[in-house]
């Protein structure tokens, strides 16, 4: 596993830092996997205490469709907070735009809307007239997150953001349902599955918004990282360091095997080489390896916005597709604030990515 990956993954893990310090198709069948590894205790994260009165929340699950037969075993019925407008249950006849927002890896989306405040900068929101339901799907997996990715070991996560969840909404509650009324955001590893999301299924959103995505430029290798990783054992893959549950889950999201438990999964050390084709794999799901297939449905979305600290480690692959994007012709807004990884999110949540929606969705 290279640095770079890691790297632009353990940004978030700064997040419990931070909060320390401050307070598809069913797969062919497959021989079964042995007893998955016991999950490590949920992180001392400490608790993020409301800034202020919020707005409404519900705590729902949602069946996966798309997740069925994972060979990971992870659950097909997702936990999803949903953000109420304070308006909502009084205002019978009103029809919301929403924003779904995808949270990083190693945490949960329970922290992460508690980290940015999403209750209390959705009620701010409101009082300036602009009102949305605001939806935190939880992606988490046995290895730390799902990489918003398509993959027969974890399921089809892109599908299950953009189908299954997007269904269920629609059907539960009063959104208004159609493209124009609904925008897709998230932080870095949610970041990068604004990209890899939004590029696959324009038809479903109008507007995108990726704060420090990660993941963005095709990754390489060397021999030593690739050994190492693919030498970890299966019923210690889950008490492993970091950056080493980053580089799993990586590898299950983009080079899944369904023939090879028990991780399910190719890695990059073969022979005593690096192998070529696994590479290839890996960078079929860069976004900025992507990007040039995907730029007509790029350029049919009303608004694209991304951002970075100028401290954060993924600036250099951020600004990166900020210039491929610019070579493509698509249109979109790119900021570089001061800041790192995680210490201006919360108000930058508020601030900018839901004035940004607020400007490009359909409110009506």
């Amino acid at each position: 596993m290279t640095c770079r990956i890691a790297g632009a993954l353990f940004g978030l893990a700064l997040i419990s830092v931070a909060a320390v310090q401050s307070a598809a198709a069913q797969p062919a069948p497959a021989p079964a996997a042995p007893a998955a590894p016991p999950r490590p205790p949920a992180p001392a994260f400490a608790p993020v205490k409301p800034n202020g009165p919020g707005a409404p929340v519900q705590h729902i699950k949602v069946h996966g469709k798309s997740l069925e037969g994972n060979l990971e075993g992870d659950s097909v019925d997702r936990d999803v907070l949903v953000v109420l407008p304070p308006s909502y249950a009084h205002a019978k006849g009103r029809r919301y735009p929403v924003i779904y927002f995808l949270h990083g890896f190693a945490i949960t989306g329970q922290y992460f809307s508690d980290f940015l405040h999403v209750p209390e900068a959705a009620l701010a929101s409101s009082k300036k007239g602009a009102e949305f339901i605001i939806v935190v799907p939880d992606t988490d997996t046995k290895q730390g997150g799902s990489m918003y990715s398509s993959s027969p070991t974890t399921g089809d996560f892109e599908a299950f953001v953009a189908k299954d969840l997007v269904a269920y909404i629609d059907g539960h509650y009063r959104t208004l349902a159609r493209r124009a009324s609904r925008g897709l955001a998230g932080h870095s590893m949610g970041g990068y599955g604004v990209w890899k999301i939004g590029m696959k299924y324009p038809q479903t959103w109008s507007s995108l918004y990726a704060m420090s995505a990660c993941c963005v430029s095709p990754r390489t290798e060397t021999v030593e990282a690739a050994q190492k990783l693919a030498s970890v054992p299966f019923e210690q893959s889950a008490k492993a360091d970091f950056g080493t549950r980053a580089g799993l889950a990586s590898a299950v999201a983009w080079s899944p095997a369904p023939d090879k438990p028990p991780y399910y999964a190719d890695f990059a050390f073969k022979d005593g080489a690096v192998d070529p084709l696994v590479l290839a794999e890996w960078a079929a799901n860069s976004p900025l390896a992507m990007a040039p297939q995907y730029a007509l449905g790029l350029k049919s979305m009303a608004a694209i916005a991304m951002d970075v600290g100028d401290k954060d480690g993924l600036v250099k692959d951020d600004t990166a597709i900020h210039e491929s994007f610019g070579r493509l012709g698509v249109a979109h807004q790119f900021e570089v604030y001061d800041g790192n990884h995680v210490n201006h999110i919360a108000e930058r949540f508020q601030a900018k990515v839901l004035p940004f929606f607020a400007q490009h969705l359909a409110m009506k």
